[in-house]
């Protein structure tokens, strides 16, 4: 905010205005002034700009009119999101006391206002400015350890439903690590060398491993930690951040959190950020869920299941144990499509009650909440009786079906207070059920009572007046008051009347009455004591819910892994697919082993056409890991690359996958190397993203990795980028020695064949057919005969003149490759890359070594010259002649 330096003493609302965006820094303020929240200065131009509102003015401030806008209290919530969504972050300053308390104080005492909330992407709870179906992840950061080396400690929470997870990762791992979190929001200490987009800066002595343990302590309720884990100095570090933040946005209101889950970086498939997005595996390159692999497999019914399946997706499993309990609960709803249909039919009657509980929580809910928790824990306890006689349930259904029971005594009180639909507002009330408090009913009928003797006036009145339009009204200002039309006010205007005039407005004219007023009294009365009673039963009921609140956590978590068992088995039995089976590497070495894959986003995409899709076969063993894909462009090189990525996280993830069948063993770090694009903001054109990428594979990739890369070297000239996919194919081979797809239009690297036993050759099959091209997308064994280049060309609608004109280029160019050997030329007599051996040294440079022998401080004016002498020398002797 822009303030003048005018010395001219503020008025009393704009020194409180500024006190208190002081306090919100670099948060809009939104400034509570009866029913809007107000923004001044440069938040107003900030805030109008990006909600596109009328941007007005307000008084003068060191001379100048004051920028001002305003949004109304009760729509306020669709704003935020706008402004959320906008990058912006809001400290909410509202009215802590009424007008009348204000001037009991004395005077004209200026309300009282405080900053109640700061709303930020990663501390948002209510149902309108979050997605149903995605997390709400908020990260704090933690290094331990010298710049750029050390360890990172990871805290990350959806304060939306208590989530709460840790752990602790290498330095080089922190953006694949962001990417699986998709964080809304991240925070690191002020001063951090961390390198995170769009990271805010908190305060450095919140992230204190020491303090932190304390905080946890007091938030869990717990003498020791121990029982969580055993937590390193960056992990404590982290979350000693996050609490501290949360408690500053929540103004020292903590939200509900669960145990710290603490998760190992060895514990799920590690899948960078550049494979993450050219795999399209929650959201596609655009952004978009439709599209990606969550999209074309979730058949979840509940909001938490498909937040859950987007988690299960974005880690896929390294445990085995863990895959197959997945596997067997997916199995049972996949065979029993009775069972698989009821319990759907049953979940998706359920409301979110993890997202109620979040909001209830930290003080933001609603009675309609309750009433969410009550409805969504009666039917968890329902299931639990349903699924409790299966006769030989899995092992992951015996181990959750117990956190859907034991809320029964809560359910009950629930059902008894709360009215069946209650609503969301409390300022009217009407929540609490009859019958409940004996007490509260009788203040209802007394409030009953005096709106009927209210009526029994009206009628009265009109009998005693003669004015058939006469209405007893009710408003916030006058309260209640008897109307007329204007043009019949004059017999209740007499002296005489029994009536007393409070207002005149256009048509009507508005009195009072004594009987009125006493009858008025009566009801305001019994109203405001009914509003308190219910009041009183609702702190009551939340106070209730949140002593047991990690139980309802635990059973919203068992709700979502039905939710995405059942989903998984309904995609699989859609599209005929199988459950992969997982073998122990013994001695045999890691194998990739599917029969008759297939892309599942793209067979969507055909089907939606009528069109079917052509499946194949990826059989990658010890002896045969790495398979060198040719054929032409559009003939489904790429396709066949991606899906058995996607086969490989839906296995890993415990979901059925589109095969005949997929045998594999477990895949520890995926890439992908599948297309790129210019990343100007760093400077990096498409090709320098290609080789960054494709050395980090190199760095990292082991034995027990799967990789696909698609047309390495592309981005360069052809001499260049041969030789760079020459020397890529044969460090994966011998250095790597991971499961690898490499596709290319080098034809030239088949001649690898010949030298490197485990790698073999494939293509996707093309046919040409009186001059047009038929892409067949089948693979099969061996080089493309051609690339067929011009004729995709062909397709794509090139113009012919320019298609004649490329044939006679390529014919003389065949025709010169022919007699030169071709670009390969010499390749065979190269030596086999070998990364494991010693580099050969280059020859030490003469002159570098004699520079580098001189001891400048130590020589004598005589020593200097022959020195200069002696390197002159060298440096003739280094001329060409």
């Amino acid at each position: 905010m822009a303030l003048s330096t005018d010395t001219a003493a503020p008025t009393p609302m704009m020194a409180q205005y500024m006190a208190l965006k002081r306090q919100a820094q670099d948060c809009l303020l939104f400034y509570r002034m009866g029913d809007f929240f107000e923004l001044f200065f440069d938040d107003a131009k900030m805030a109008a700009a990006t909600l596109d509102i009328a941007l007005t003015s307000r008084g003068e401030h060191g001379g100048a009119p004051i920028p001002m806008c305003g949004v109304p209290v009760h729509s306020a919530e669709g704003y935020l999101a706008r402004l959320i969504k906008g990058g912006h972050r809001v400290a909410i300053a509202e009215q802590t006391e009424t007008p009348a308390q204000a001037k009991a104080r004395g005077g004209k005492t200026l309300v009282a206002r405080a900053i109640v909330r700061y709303v930020t992407a990663g501390t948002l709870t209510e149902e309108t400015l979050l997605d149903s179906r995605r997390d709400n992840m908020l990260v704090a950061l933690a290094q331990v350890g010298g710049d750029g080396a050390g360890e990172i400690g990871i805290a990350a929470a959806d304060i939306s439903t208590g989530r709460f997870e840790t752990m602790t990762c290498p330095i080089g791992d922190l953006p694949a690590e962001l990417a699986r979190l998709r964080p809304s929001e991240v925070v690191m200490a002020e001063g951090s060398t961390l390198d995170v987009a769009d990271c805010h800066p908190f305060d450095r002595a919140a992230f204190s491993s020491a303090r932190a343990e304390d905080a946890l302590k007091r938030l869990f309720g717990v003498a020791t930690l121990d029982g969580f884990g055993q937590f390193g100095r960056a992990e404590l570090a982290a979350m000693g951040g996050l609490i501290a933040y949360l408690d500053h946005a929540g103004k020292g209101t903590l939200p509900f959190l669960a145990p710290p889950l603490r998760k190992t970086s060895g514990g799920h498939v590690a899948i960078d950020a550049a494979t993450r997005e050219s795999l399209e595996i929650v959201a596609t390159m655009a952004g978009a869920r439709a599209g990606s692999l969550l999209g074309a497999i979730d058949r979840t019914v509940t909001g938490a299941g498909a937040r859950l399946l987007g988690q299960d997706l974005s880690a896929p499993l390294m445990d085995m144990a863990t895959i197959e309990a997945r596997l067997g609960l997916v199995q049972l709803f996949h065979d029993d499509a009775t069972l698989r249909d009821q319990l759907r039919g049953a979940l998706r009657a359920l409301p979110d009650i993890g997202r109620a509980l979040g909001r209830v929580a930290v003080g933001r809910g609603s009675p309609r909440d309750l009433g969410q928790l009550r409805d969504g824990l009666g039917e968890a306890r329902l299931l639990r009786e349903r699924l409790g006689r299966i006769a030989e349930p899995p092992l992951l259904l015996v181990r959750i079906l117990p956190a859907l029971d034991g809320h029964g005594a809560l359910v009950d009180a629930l059902a008894r207070a709360l009215v069946p639909a209650p609503p969301t507002e409390t300022a009217s009330g009407g929540y609490i059920a009859d019958g409940y408090d004996p007490a509260l009913d009788e203040l209802r009928r007394m409030a009953g009572d005096g709106r009927r003797a209210i009526a029994a006036l009206e009628a009265k009145y009109r009998a005693q007046t003669g004015i058939s339009a006469l209405k007893i009204r009710h408003n916030g200002v006058l309260g209640y008051h008897v109307e007329v039309p204007a043009r019949a006010a004059d017999t209740l205007m007499a002296p005489d009347s029994g009536f007393t005039h409070r207002q005149t407005l256009a048509g009507v004219v508005r009195f009072n009455s004594i009987d009125l007023h006493e009858e008025a009294g009566r009801v305001a009365q019994a109203g405001a004591h009914a509003l308190v009673a219910e009041a009183a039963h609702l702190e009551e009921l939340i106070a209730a819910v949140l002593d047991r609140k990690a139980d309802i956590a635990r059973a919203a978590e068992a709700l979502a892994r039905l939710d995405v068992a059942a989903s998984l088995a309904e995609r699989a039995a859609e599209g005929g697919w199988q459950r992969p089976h997982f073998v122990a590497e013994d001695g045999a070495g890691p194998c990739l082993d599917i029969v008759g894959g297939r892309h599942p986003v793209v067979e969507d995409a055909l089907r939606r056409d009528g069109q079917p899709f052509v499946a194949n076969d990826c059989r990658l063993s010890e002896s045969d890991r790495l398979w060198l894909v040719t054929g032409p462009n559009m003939g489904g090189k790429s396709t066949f690359l991606r899906q058995n990525a996607l086969i490989v996280i839906l296995a890993q993830a415990g979901g059925y996958v589109p095969a005949q069948s997929a045998t594999l063993t477990l895949v520890d770090r995926l890439f992908s190397r599948v297309g790129a694009s210019d990343n100007l903001a760093k400077g990096r054109s498409t090709f320098m993203v290609e080789m960054v990428e494709t050395a980090a594979i190199l760095a990292q990739a082991t034995p027990r990795s799967f990789v696909i890369l698609d047309e390495v070297g592309r981005g360069t000239s052809t001499y260049d980028g041969l030789a760079l996919a020459w020397a890529v194919v044969e460090a994966v081979h011998e250095v790597n020695r991971c499961r690898c797809l490499f596709a290319t239009h080098y034809h030239e690297l088949t001649r690898l064949a010949e030298t490197l036993p485990s790698l073999s050759l494939h293509h996707v099959r093309a046919r040409e057919w009186k001059g047009d091209l038929v892409l067949l997308h089948e693979l099969s064994d061996g080089p493309a005969d051609r690339s067929y280049g011009l004729a995709v060309a062909r397709l794509a609608g090139l113009p012919q003149p320019v298609l004649k004109r490329a044939k006679d280029v390529l014919a003389r160019l065949e025709a010169g490759k022919a007699k030169t050997g071709g670009i390969a030329a010499g390749l065979d007599d190269l030596p086999l890359f070998a990364a494991v051996a010693m580099q050969e040294e280059a020859a030490p440079d003469p002159l570098l070594a004699a520079i580098d022998a001189i001891d400048a401080d130590a020589l004598s004016p005589r020593e200097a010259l022959d020195h200069i002498y002696r390197l002159k020398q060298l440096a003739a002797e280094r001329r060409p002649d």
